[in-house]
Parts: structure tokens; C-alpha cells; sequence
């Protein structure tokens, strides 16, 4: 099967072409601030995308023939997991989406090259897949609900393929899923639903590389009224400029492991800090399963860290079995997704939210 993935960053477009769940073809580019300065909302860059994967395409001598065309999922109303043919409603719902990321123009340009080479469009597990079970969406305000906002698309990727190696189906375990990147998400996936998880987005769950995380509500109240900061300079604090970039300037979590692992402070005390908060998640999560879980999955790019895994294992290895994942294949994960449904082995979803 020939699969074409579409996978738009906000400053970046990678693209690639899979014979089932191979790579025999991957390109892209990092857009620079220049080339983007000229569009003023991400629907604008539509044209300019499309026409980039076009011409990478037939640079390659790649011609529009294809078994499936699949894209990142956008930010769409909250829908349950799974893969999801493009329909009329996804494409309105990402035209006109609450939250502005170029992820939104994926699942569009993927249904335009599907019609030309007539064969199906789909998207998989979008950051907005919302299981949650009831009782995990009230807080002690009326006004405010959680949100489910995490790394659903390699987490269930992921969760599938540990579920595969050990000769069971996703839908028969209890797991705990670790996703160890910029931002950091702990979900807890019961017998194939996320019915629990931190909104890796925008201050919830443990801090990380470049995320805040759960802040006391009372001194972070005192912080947005203090007249110092505006609201778009506290937003940033809690996504983009929090974790370990606030405490030491920096987000790189291979040159602090390297510190940490030979003592030096502040950097040790700081990571060690961050994986406590980690591992504090896990053991929610834990409790969310009623202590029913098959395996805990460290996946992400920090689980590609000796020092970290080590730091996070002494913390969590006596609730479940710990099983190492480490990276972020969003490629291949959607490769892997688009196969499946092409295979009738994962059944097809329609997008309708309430």
C-alpha cells in the first residue's frame, strides 16, 4: 500500500511517502520566519503549503498515485480516538478552528491530494482526543472543566504496538503511557480509551522542558493580578517559557541530563525535580486503574535519556512493568494508522462532535 503523510508544524513541513509501514521516500523543510511573515492567520499559509508539498513531489518524480493520503489531526472539537475519514464537517471545523495552528491545514491539504489521485483522506488521533471519564472533568469551579489536550497520536501509536509485541489487542489492557517531550503527558489508557490525562498544553500535570505545569492557584491568582505581567506574558510562562527554560534558560534536556548525571546544580535538583512531578502523575494514574495496570510506557524524546529513565524508574518500577518506547514517530504513526484502516484491522471513525 502507498501511503502519503502530511505533517505541518507551525514553523515546518515534513512530508512522506510509506510502502505499508516502510519510509521509501521522506522530505520537508523548516519555513523561515520571512517566508511566513506575509500571512497575518494560519489559513492564508494554505496555498503556500500545498504548493510546497506539491513541487517537493514532483522534484521527486513522484506522481499523485496513491493508496491513502493521511495528515496530522488539527485542533477540532474534543472526538474520541481513532482514525477519521475527512469529511465536510472536519474541514469547517478546522477552517474556522477556536485555536490557530498550521496542524489545522493538514487534514485540508490531504483531502485536496486525495481527490486528484482519487483514494481516501483520514487523519488519526488528533491532540484533542477526549475520553475522559466524568468524574475526570470536574474541577472546584463550576466555570472551569478539564480539558483533554495530550500526545494522543504516538501515545496510542505506541500503546498499540507494545500491545502487538506481547500477542494482545490495545483494547484488552490497562496502560500507563509516559510521553517525555517538550511537553509532558501521563495518560491513563483503560482497555483502549484515554479515560484520564494531563492537558499537556496549557498548565496541567507534571512541569517540563518548556511547560509550567500545575501551579498553586493561589499564588498563580496573586502572580496574573500583581500588575507585573500581562496575560499574553503569563500565558507564555505557563507553555512555552516554564519548566526547566525557566529555572535554567535552556530546554535542552541532553546537555542537563549530562549535568545532572555528574552532580552539577542547579541542574540536577531541577530535572530530579521535574521527574518527581513525573512520577507523582504516574501514581494518579495509577489509582485512576484501581491498580490495574499491564505496563507503564516511557515514549518521547526524553525517554531516549539514560539518566532520566533511570531517575523515573526508581520512582514508579514497583507499580508495573516499565517498557521503554523512546522518540516521537508521528510519521510513522500515521503511516501505521493509515494502514490499518486501508487493512480493515482499525475501524474507521466518523467525525461528528456533539
Amino acid at each position: 500500500m502507498k501511503i502519503f503523510v502530511i505533517n505541518p508544524g507551525s514553523t515546518s513541513t515534513k512530508i512522506a511517502l510509506f510502502i505499508d509501514e516502510k519510509p521509501v521516500w521522506v522530505a520537508g523543510a523548516h519555513h523561515t520566519a520571512d517566508d511566513l511573515s506575509e500571512f497575518h492567520h494560519v489559513n492564508e499559509q494554505y496555498e503556500y503549503r500545498k504548493d510546497f508539498i506539491l513541487r517537493l513531489l514532483s522534484e521527486a518524480d513522484i506522481p499523485l498515485d496513491f493508496d491513502a493520503v493521511i495528515a496530522r489531526g488539527g485542533l477540532l472539537k474534543p472526538t474520541p480516538g481513532g482514525v477519521y475519514a475527512i469529511n465536510e464537517q472536519m474541514r469547517h471545523d478546522l477552517l474556522n478552528a477556536r485555536m490557530e495552528h498550521a496542524c489545522n491545514l493538514g487534514a485540508l491539504i490531504a483531502d485536496e491530494i486525495a481527490r486528484e489521485c482519487h483514494c481516501p483522506a483520514y487523519i488519526a488521533d488528533p491532540e484533542v482526543v477526549d475520553e475522559l471519564q466524568p468524574a475526570a472533568r470536574l474541577t472546584g469551579i463550576p466555570e472551569i472543566e478539564r480539558i483533554s489536550i495530550f500526545h494522543a497520536l504516538n501515545s496510542k501509536a505506541v500503546s498499540r504496538k507494545y500491545a502487538a509485541s506481547i500477542g494482545k489487542h490495545y483494547e484488552e489492557l490497562n496502560l500507563i503511557v509516559v510521553h517525555l517531550g517538550g511537553g509532558i503527558s501521563v495518560g491513563a489508557h483503560c482497555k483502549g480509551r484515554v479515560i484520564d490525562v494531563n492537558n499537556a498544553l496549557n498548565g496541567e500535570g507534571p512541569f517540563s522542558p518548556e511547560r509550567a505545569g500545575t501551579i498553586p492557584g493561589d499564588q498563580l491568582a496573586e502572580l496574573c493580578f500583581s500588575g507585573k505581567y500581562t496575560l499574553k506574558q503569563v500565558k507564555k510562562m505557563l507553555n512555552g517559557k516554564g519548566g526547566l527554560t525557566a529555572h535554567l534558560g535552556m530546554n535542552d534536556v541532553v546537555t542537563i541530563a549530562r549535568k545532572a548525571s555528574e552532580g552539577e546544580e542547579p541542574y540536577k535538583g531541577v530535572l530530579d525535580a521535574m521527574l518527581y512531578t513525573v512520577a507523582k502523575q504516574v501514581g494518579a494514574m495509577y489509582v485512576t486503574l484501581r491498580g490495574q495496570a499491564d505496563a507503564i510506557i516511557l515514549t518521547g524524546g526524553i525517554a531516549h535519556s539514560d539518566y532520566c529513565v533511570a531517575v523515573l524508574r526508581e520512582q514508579i518500577d514497583y507499580l508495573a512493568p516499565v517498557v521503554l518506547m523512546p522518540g516521537e514517530d508521528e510519521m510513522g504513526s500515521l503511516a501505521y494508522n493509515a494502514l490499518g484502516a486501508l487493512k480493515g484491522e482499525l475501524p474507521l471513525q466518523v467525525y461528528r462532535p456533539e
